[in-house]
C-alpha cells in the first residue's frame, strides 16, 4: 500500500463523514498511521478541494510536532499524534462534531450501557473527557485519560472521536457512536434508559470478535 493511497483514503473518509451526516463543514479531522509517520488532514481546508499532497505528515517519534507539507496540520494534531504514539493497535483516528454526540458532550453526560453496542467501544460506557481548549496539550491529556480501556470518547463542549485498526473501522466506530448517542438522547426524553448490567456487556464483548466490520471486508486503508 502506498503513501499516496493512504492520503487519498483520508480525503475520501473526510468526504464520507460529511455525506453520512456525522460532521459539518471542515470541523472534523482524520489521521492515519503510515509506517513511522502520522498523516493528517491540513488545517481549514475544504474536503472537496483537498488533494493528497495537501495532507500533512508528522513523525511518530523524534521532534514532537514537527511536520512536512505545503499546509500546516489540523490544530488538533496533538491528540491524534498522542493516541497513535501511545496505542500501537490504533491506526486511524476520526474526530467529528456529530450532532447527538456533541449534545451529550455539551451536557458532560457519558453514555452508559443503554444498548449492547456500547461494548464495541471497549467497556460498559463511553466517557466524556474533561474540557480543555481545542488544540491544546491539556485536551490531548484529558482525552487519553478518558480513553483508558476504550476506543472512543466524547470531548466536553466539543465533539467526539473514534479510533480503529484502519480508517474503515474507525469510520464504522464513529457512525456507531453517533447512533448510540442519538438513541440515548431520545431515551432520556421518555424517562431514561434501562441500563444493561456490566456482566452482560462483558459477554457481548467476547462475542464481538466476529461482529462488525471484519478484516477483508474492505481493503485495509493503512498498515
Amino acid at each position: 500500500m502506498t503513501e499516496n493511497y493512504v492520503r487519498q483514503s483520508i480525503i475520501d473518509h473526510c468526504r464520507k463523514m460529511n455525506a453520512l451526516g456525522i460532521n459539518q463543514g471542515t470541523s472534523g479531522n482524520i489521521s492515519a498511521r503510515y509506517e513511522d509517520r502520522m498523516l493528517i488532514t491540513p488545517s481549514a481546508a475544504p474536503y472537496d478541494e483537498m488533494t493528497p499532497d495537501m495532507i500533512a505528515s508528522l513523525p511518530l517519534e523524534g521532534e514532537y510536532g514537527a511536520w512536512d507539507g505545503p499546509r500546516k496540520p489540523s490544530t488538533e494534531w496533538r491528540f491524534h499524534l498522542d493516541i497513535l504514539r501511545s496505542r500501537p493497535e490504533v491506526n486511524a483516528v476520526i474526530h467529528t462534531h456529530a450532532i447527538y454526540s456533541t449534545i451529550l458532550a455539551i451536557a458532560h453526560r457519558p453514555i452508559p450501557a443503554c444498548h449492547y453496542m456500547i461494548a464495541a467501544f471497549g467497556g460498559d460506557d463511553v466517557k466524556v473527557c474533561d474540557y480543555a481548549r481545542y488544540g491544546t496539550k491539556e485536551l490531548s491529556d484529558n482525552i487519553l485519560k478518558a480513553m483508558e480501556g476504550r476506543t472512543a470518547c466524547l470531548m466536553a463542549n466539543h465533539g467526539m472521536l473514534a479510533t480503529g485498526a484502519s480508517l474503515e473501522k474507525a469510520m464504522w466506530a464513529a457512525v456507531e457512536l453517533e447512533t448510540i448517542a442519538k438513541q440515548y438522547y431520545h431515551a432520556l426524553l421518555i424517562g431514561g434508559p434501562v441500563v444493561l448490567p456490566a456482566e452482560e456487556i462483558a459477554g457481548v464483548r467476547k462475542g464481538f470478535a466476529s461482529y462488525g466490520l471484519q478484516d477483508g471486508a474492505k481493503k485495509a486503508s493503512n498498515g
